[in-house]
């Protein structure tokens, strides 16, 4: 497996989205075994490592983007972060679509563009599977989240078209206590009030954020991956077991239960995924070699609780 990048060329990597949970590890990650990233910043370039663009107005300064080796694309609005409006929903979509035609169109641009393009993306493809379990081969699911994640991989065209290898990194859910939807649970259990949303028994696909990084880094070193991929622990387990996981490993009572119909109300439209089963499994990640640090529930909140 490519978890180590120490023994790979040094790499010239431009990352979208970095200043948020993934791509801000991901920078550290690559900066700290000495490849070089630029980051695309929404705002005039102010530093030598800085990449002007608008995704609004499908521009990325791609001169700039001259010589690099890969791109690793991760913006966008966040899912989780407002109640769903139709305002916001059109956000949620032309965050997704615009910004990755934009990078798209600049790769395809380039008279030499680079070697890959991951696209990350998210499980929000499959919809809910309840409790049937899907790997990469699983078709679209229905509803909104799922129609974006089609229209959001189907803007990577004109990369593929350009010759240039495209993964799309299908994210799960991400244990982290920095940020993401887990780091709205770690205060909540810290503080003795954790429990089960729902009936509980729906599936969460989850991944550490130590293996979501070198799963990224995994799709740019290995040129045998391309298309969809699953970036999700080997063992997705129900909001009932992460529940007891996260009572067991911050040794807090886990006995609180959030009704649906309290989630309904409070997330509004947000609530059916909230609630919704999705028992995704990493089939092309493993088939490819990658090896997770944290494959169980209760290894990835306790390497997120350090």
């Amino acid at each position: 497996m490519q978890r180590s990048p120490h023994t790979s060329p040094r790499k010239r990597v431009a990352v979208t989205g970095a200043t948020g949970l993934i791509g801000s590890a991901l920078v550290r990650s690559l900066r700290a075994d000495g490849h070089e990233v630029l980051r695309l910043v929404r705002r005039p370039a102010a530093a030598p490592d800085e990449v002007e663009w608008d995704p609004a107005r499908l521009y990325v300064d791609a001169a700039a983007l001259v010589g690099v080796d890969a791109v690793v694309h991760l913006a966008g609005a966040g899912v989780g972060e407002r109640r769903w409006s139709e305002a916001y929903k059109k956000e949620i979509r032309d965050s997704r679509v615009l910004g990755t035609r934009a990078v798209a169109e600049a790769l395809a641009s380039l008279a030499e563009p680079p070697e890959v393009l991951v696209c990350g993306t998210a499980l929000g493809y499959y919809g809910d599977t309840g409790s049937r379990a899907v790997d990469e081969s699983a078709p679209a699911g229905e509803g909104f989240l799922p129609s974006v994640c089609v229209e959001w991989e189907a803007a990577a065209a004109p990369a593929e078209a350009a010759g240039i290898r495209v993964a799309y990194a299908r994210t799960g859910l991400v244990v982290a206590r920095e940020g993401g939807a887990w780091g709205r649970l770690f205060p909540l259990f810290r503080a003795g009030l954790g429990g089960r949303m729902g009936d509980g028994g729906q599936y969460w696909s989850f991944i550490s954020l130590h293996d979501e990084v070198a799963a990224l880094r995994h799709l740019v070193d290995t040129p045998a991956v391309s298309g969809p991929v699953n970036l999700t622990a080997p063992e997705p387990v129900t909001n009932r077991e992460v529940t007891a996981a996260m009572g067991r490993v911050l040794h807090r009572p886990a006995f609180f239960h959030v009704p649906a119909a309290a989630l309904r109300v409070v997330l509004g439209e947000f609530a059916q995924d909230v609630l919704g089963s999705q028992r995704v499994l990493p089939g092309r990640l493993l088939e490819t070699g990658f090896d997770f640090a944290f494959p169980t529930i209760d290894e990835s909140v306790r390497a997120a609780a350090r």
